[in-house]
């Protein structure tokens, strides 16, 4: 092998050893795909969790995810839950699970009770579900990684309370419109 070509095979070795950390920091910074950005992580996943055990993802007030939701009586029986997203998107079945500023689904309980994974705005809640009296309809948002958005500590929902009366009529009474969401304010 000859003077040059060691020298040369140096030199290159050299070089891709000083330009592979710059390659690497356009990939990071978007630079390097046509000002694309990788996903980062949102929040501040914190050590506290909800009563489900899934832990809180802190994001600041300002643009949060906030959910508010009516729960009205179906004429047919049972209920109809109209969820109403702000700086919030349901994201479609089958993402990939990371979290995504105000993406995600939402979690339906009744009464402390999971009854539902929403990905729509819209869910028709079984009258068998909310027998004789005042039930609790909570929604509360989750990032696509099941981890819960969260405000101050708190998590982002928004709890309706309905009373099923009319007895004799099998009847349900109109539900009551949450004021505002928790966990937003």
């Amino acid at each position: 092998m000859s003077w040059t070509k060691w020298k040369r095979g140096r030199l290159a070795a050299l070089a891709v050893c000083v330009l592979l950390p710059l390659g690497a920091a356009a990939c990071t910074s978007g630079e390097a795909h046509g000002d694309t950005v990788s996903p980062s992580p949102v929040g501040k996943v914190l050590d506290g969790t909800d009563e489900t055990g899934r832990n809180l993802r802190e994001v600041p007030e300002r643009n949060a995810p906030e959910v508010a939701v009516e729960v009205t009586p179906d004429s047919a029986g049972g209920w109809d839950v109209r969820l109403t997203f702000r700086h919030f998107r349901c994201s479609a079945p089958g993402t990939r699970p990371a979290a995504a500023i105000g993406r995600g689904f939402a979690h339906l309980f009744v009464d402390g009770h999971r009854v539902a994974r929403l990905r729509t705005p819209a869910y028709h809640l079984s009258a068998r579900l909310v027998p004789h009296g005042t039930h609790q309809i909570t929604a509360r948002l989750y990032a696509d990684d099941g981890t819960v958005w969260a405000v101050r500590g708190k998590p982002v929902e928004s709890t309706a309370d309905i009373t099923v009366s009319g007895a004799e009529t099998g009847a349900p009474e109109p539900a009551a419109e949450a004021p505002s969401p928790s966990g937003g304010e």
